[in-house]
């Protein structure tokens, strides 16, 4: 059974009450129960974490090189502005997909450029919370091709 990792960055847990045109109204509980069912429908074991705190990140991608085949980030404003999560997803020999809520490209110009995209296998924006249903099954798929 393949084991995943799902990261989320700052402000995340308050999906569902801040910029609802940008993130929806479905809270971060709802979003947990839905990443846990697909998990559970593809046979895969997940884990699910959040912080605020750029650090904290640093060490959840530390800690899941041996535990985990893949990682599912959506680092938030430190997919711009974070060399440190950069490094540390480089260092992580699984698949990772990168995965934001929002286009990032119909907003602000500073989210643009995202600095952790050219370490990531692959990228996912702009489908809402449903990005996160399509990272699990193109995860799930990523982990089967060479078994």
């Amino acid at each position: 059974m393949s084991k995943i990792l799902i990261i989320n960055g700052p402000n995340l847990n308050l999906i569902g009450e801040r910029e609802q045109s940008q993130y929806g109204s479905k809270d971060y509980k709802f979003l947990g129960d839905i990443c846990e069912k697909k998990s559970k429908e593809l046979n895969l074991t997940l884990e699910m974490k959040q912080s605020n705190v750029e650090g904290e990140i640093v060490d959840i991608i530390q800690s899941a090189r041996n535990k985990f085949d893949g990682i599912i980030i959506n680092a938030g404003g430190y997919s711009h502005t974070s060399v440190s999560i950069r490094d540390a997803l480089d260092i992580f020999k699984g698949k990772i997909i990168e995965l934001h809520i929002s286009n990032i490209y119909k907003r602000e110009e500073f989210r643009h450029k995202s600095i952790i995209s050219g370490v990531v296998t692959g990228i996912i924006c702009g489908l809402g919370i449903n990005g996160y249903i399509l990272a699990i099954n193109s995860m799930h798929e990523m982990l089967n091709e060479n078994k």
